[in-house]
């Protein structure tokens, strides 16, 4: 295996700039085709999860695992946003600062941040510091915390596609980038008062999150228990 073969989702708010990108190279609507594999176990396993020694265990402990509770929710939702343009990679290894720097994501802690907060997190270089992806983060806690206790989990989860009518993708190029469901998603979020919830960044949730399953039919993470 070779840097070349492994190709990582990155995704954009913006739904009339949503890109896959391979490395530093933008490849628009297509993602680079790519069967499972081998890992230094032996495992077969999604490419993505080999471009990165953090991606392995987040691969197999976390990617495509269900994630309920409001907070969860709201902390995968936030970490998604701030993914949009950069690769995951980036933000898997800023969790642990932007888990400090936003109470554990705790949606009525988030909703009460100050102006100086604000400024606190644009200082923080433990985070993304951007303006745009800060902003709407404390927003969408404000807006969430209006929401009754479960809300958002049924909310989210309700945009779940039958697994059933779901074909497990054989290579990269077998998994979409937006969905009809991800974009409803979308749409529903955003009217709900929601921002930076494109229909990729949707997607992302729902694959994160265990909405839909996308490790490829011969990954050993794929519906683990």
């Amino acid at each position: 295996m070779t840097e070349s073969t492994v190709t990582e989702r990155t995704v954009t708010d913006d739904p009339a700039t949503d890109e896959l990108v391979t490395g530093d190279a933008v490849t628009g609507d297509t993602v680079t085709a790519g069967a499972a594999l081998a890992g230094p176990d032996g495992a077969l396993r999604c490419p993505w999860a080999l471009s990165a020694a953090e991606y392995v265990t987040y691969h197999d402990e976390e990617w495509g695992r269900a994630v309920h509770g409001d907070d969860a929710l709201y902390e995968r939702l936030s970490l998604e946003a701030f993914q949009s343009g950069l690769s995951w990679i980036t933000i898997l290894r800023r969790r642990p600062g932007f888990r400090a720097a936003f109470a554990d994501f705790r949606i009525a802690e988030v909703a009460q941040f100050t102006d100086a907060d604000r400024e606190r997190l644009l200082a923080d270089a433990g985070i993304i510091r951007n303006r745009a992806k800060i902003d709407a983060t404390l927003a969408n806690a404000r807006v969430l915390a209006e929401w009754s206790p479960g809300e958002l989990d049924a909310f989210i989860w309700s945009y779940a596609p039958d697994p059933a009518g779901r074909t497990a993708p054989r290579t990269l190029s077998d998994v979409p980038a937006v969905t009809p469901e991800s974009t409803a998603l979308s749409k529903a979020l955003k009217k709900r008062g929601l921002r930076f919830v494109g229909p990729t960044t949707a997607y992302a949730l729902m694959q994160a999150c265990g909405l839909v399953d996308d490790h490829l039919a011969d990954c050993v993470a794929r519906r683990r228990p």
